[in-house]
Formats: C-alpha cells, structure tokens, sequence
C-alpha cells in the first residue's frame, strides 16, 4: 500500500488558487543579490592587498566569479534532480563529509590554527562546510522515514536519539579539527533541526544543558586550543588584550564605525585598503560593507540575508512532506545562525570564531555548499507548489 504524505498535495495554481507554481523567486533573486555583492566587496577588500594578490588587483575577483559559477551549476543539478533521487543520495552525500573529515584529520592543512583543509590540486576544499548540509538532510531523512513507516504518529525518542547519532559522529570529528565556529554553527543547526522535527521539551532542554557541559569539558580538558579560549576572554573583556586576542574585533568595529550612515564609498575604504582588518575578504567580510558602504549598505545586506531566511521557512512551511519541511528549516537555521555569529563578531557582540557569511564571503566550500542548499530549498518548493506531477511526490514503502 502506497501512503502519501500527511499533507494535501497541492497540483498548481488552480488547485491552490493562492499562487503560481514555479521557482521561489524572491529567495532566488535575494541570494544571487547577495552574491554579487559579496563579490564586489571580496575584490574590494584584496585590490589593494599585493601580499594575497601577488600584484594582480582582479585576481581574487576572478577566483570568485569561478566560484560563483561553479556554485550556480550545482544549484540547478540539485534543483532539476528528481526528489526521490535526493532521498536516495543522502546517505551517500553524509558518507562522503564524514570521510572528508576523516581525511582533513589525517592529511589535511593547517590554516589559522585549525586543520580544516583539503588541498586538491591548486583547490582548497573545507569539508566541514558541505558537513552542515550533510547532517540536516541525514536528520530530515532519517525522521522522515521513521515517521512516515509509522503513518506519521509524531517523533519518538528513539527517531531523536538517531537523529543525535548522525549529527553527533560528524561534530567529535569537526571538534578534533579544532573548528570551533563550525562547531556552533552545526549545534544550533541540530537544536533546531530536533525542535522542527517535533521533539519534546525535555529533549530541548537536555541538549541546552548538554551543550554547555560539553563547553565546559572541551575547556577543562584542552580540546580547545589556547588561542580559541584567548578570543572568548578577549570578548567577554574587549581591553583585555587589544594587541593580542582583541585585536580582530577592534580592528573590525573601528573599520564598520569609519562608514557611517552612508560609507566612503567601495574601494574608497581607509581600514579596508590598509589592510588593518585580519581576514577581511573571509569572516569580516562584513566589516567591508560597513565601511565602504555604510549604515544603509549594510543594512540592505542584512535585510537580503532575512529575505532569504524568511524563505526558507517559508518552504519549510509550506513543504508537503516530513523530510521538505525538516531539511528546509534545517537549512534556515544554518544559515541564520551563520550570519548572525558572522556579523555579530564584526561588531563585537559574539566571540570571534571564524565562520564565512553565507553567500557573501569569498571561498568555494561555504559558497558551493550555500549553493547546494539554494538548490534544494528550490526543490522543495517546487514540489510543494505543485510544479512536479503528483505521481512524483513522495511516498513511503509498503
């Protein structure tokens, strides 16, 4: 017997007399807004910078628009791929991140004191990145195909403790790195992947207070290193160490301060073209926008970032199927608590941990794994929409 899913199956704008199937338009046209402003100000922030560049000021500009490309492409394989295929691939998809983190351990590279790379030719890959995707389509599909076997009578423990295991082997291997902004981002990713999912308060609650014993331990026995537990003292006290572990964060908030209400203007930046800011055109790339472009620029970056969150609970929302709505709403969560770490730590209100800005910051991984996300989002949405012929929407097994 074949069950469909528990919520109506909607087949196109005359069924639904709401909307118009097709693309989600807003979420698409807000993330590629955001991505060509992100390049702008990736190649803003190395113009000047001959010791990254080698003297070349579009170098990195070209090196971002290949990334761009390469990431539109995986977007709309994932978006043209048929559902049940993306059912099918995520166990391959979350084998294939745990063992790129198994080989980041063994023969990765070190870059600021993280072992977090894979170098591939003339290619730096981050595994740990596509691991966040990897981790909620494993926990959408894992709850999914539990629930649905069981005519979607609601989680169960047992469904929130495999939910936990997927997530959980991923995290030791991405804590060993140390990445420790990878590692925030995936937990608040998990808490609100198991709250989606359904999962009671007392769940909720256990992994609050799990997550901060594991804090505590990872600092008692030494997993973090001493520069990573540096940055956390130096934002609980910014004069801590202003030439040390402070520097960063007062660099980036003296850089956002100098843009005022309407910035000096790209590639006019005094912070950004002297290079004051550590890592400008990556994880305070934000720091950019807020001294070339402003109050009101980056304000409008922050306003396209909420679009694009909005979206995609939006889908989660609408999503007629377990694993649509706990994938996308996975994704929102990523996403959501990336940037606000990102941008929080630019303006001194987080501790400084080293996270990209979905869509924004340079880099292939962050971009190629966002997109990725973009894709499925996309795909989802159609299917929800009624875009994909009912005889393809998802179905449990006898």
């Amino acid at each position: 017997m074949t069950v469909l899913s528990s919520r109506p199956v909607r087949t196109g704008q005359a069924a639904s007399g709401l909307r118009a199937p097709g693309l989600d338009w807003l979420l698409l046209l807000a993330t590629l807004a955001l991505v060509v402003l992100g390049t702008l100000l990736v190649w803003s922030a190395t113009s000047t910078r001959a010791d990254l560049t080698g003297g070349d000021p579009n170098a990195y500009l070209r090196k971002q628009l290949v990334n761009v490309a390469i990431g539109l492409v995986l977007m709309v394989a994932v978006l043209a791929t048929d559902h049940r295929w993306v059912r099918i691939l995520a166990p391959l998809v979350y084998v294939a991140s745990i063992v790129g983190l198994v080989l980041v351990l063994v023969a990765g590279s070190t870059v600021n004191g993280s072992r977090s790379w894979l170098q591939l030719g003339g290619m730096s890959i981050q595994p740990s990145e596509f691991a966040k995707l990897a981790v909620v389509i494993g926990m959408a599909l894992v709850v999914a195909e539990r629930t649905e076997r069981r005519w979607g009578r609601g989680v169960r423990s047992l469904e929130v403790v495999a939910m936990l295991l997927i997530a959980g082997i991923p995290a030791v291997l991405i804590l060993l790195q140390p990445d420790l902004g990878t590692m925030l981002v995936l937990s608040a990713t998990v808490f609100g992947v198991v709250a989606v999912a359904g999962a009671g308060r007392r769940w909720l609650g256990g992994l609050t207070l799990g997550a901060v014993g594991g804090a505590a331990a990872a600092v008692s026995m030494g997993v973090l290193k001493p520069y990573q537990v540096d940055r956390f003292l130096a934002f609980t006290n910014p004069g801590l160490d202003p030439r040390g572990a402070g520097y960063n964060t007062e660099q980036a908030r003296i850089a956002v301060g100098n843009g005022g209400l309407f910035g000096q203007g790209l590639f006019e930046g005094s912070q950004t073209r002297s290079g004051f800011v550590p890592e400008q055109h990556t994880d305070f790339i934000f720091t950019v926008a807020g001294e070339e472009l402003g109050l009101v620029g980056a304000g409008i970056m922050i306003l396209l970032l909420a679009v694009v969150i909005w979206r995609a609970l939006a889908i989660s929302a609408d999503a007629g199927d377990l694993f649509g709505r706990v994938a996308a709403a996975g994704i929102a969560c990523w996403w959501g608590f990336q940037a606000f770490q990102n941008i929080g730590m630019c303006l001194g209100i987080m501790p400084v941990t080293g996270v990209p800005l979905p869509f924004v910051s340079y880099g292939g991984s962050s971009l190629f794994a966002g997109m990725l996300a973009l894709g499925l989002l996309q795909n989802i949405h159609l299917r929800s929409s009624g875009t994909v012929p009912a005889r393809l929407l998802g179905t449990t097994r006898r």
